[in-house]
């Protein structure tokens, strides 16, 4: 899924985001747009994990998602 698949789905996918990465407050969630940069960059904050395990899971995220 690229970053426009990901806009484009990002309404639907909010509640998946969400159960996916719990700590991750609808705030959070929000304020990353769609923006697959941003959503790694909130997922390592809030996680406290390295960017590479931040972009490994949501390319896993994606694949489960993609149509």
């Amino acid at each position: 899924m690229n970053t426009d698949i990901l806009k484009g789905n990002f309404k639907q996918l909010q509640g998946d985001i969400q159960k996916r990465w719990g700590k991750l407050t609808n705030d959070n969630i929000a304020r990353t747009e769609g923006n697959r940069k941003k959503l790694v960059g909130a997922i390592q904050e809030e996680y406290g994990i390295a960017k590479d395990e931040a972009e490994k899971q949501v390319a896993e995220f994606e694949k489960s998602h993609a149509a």
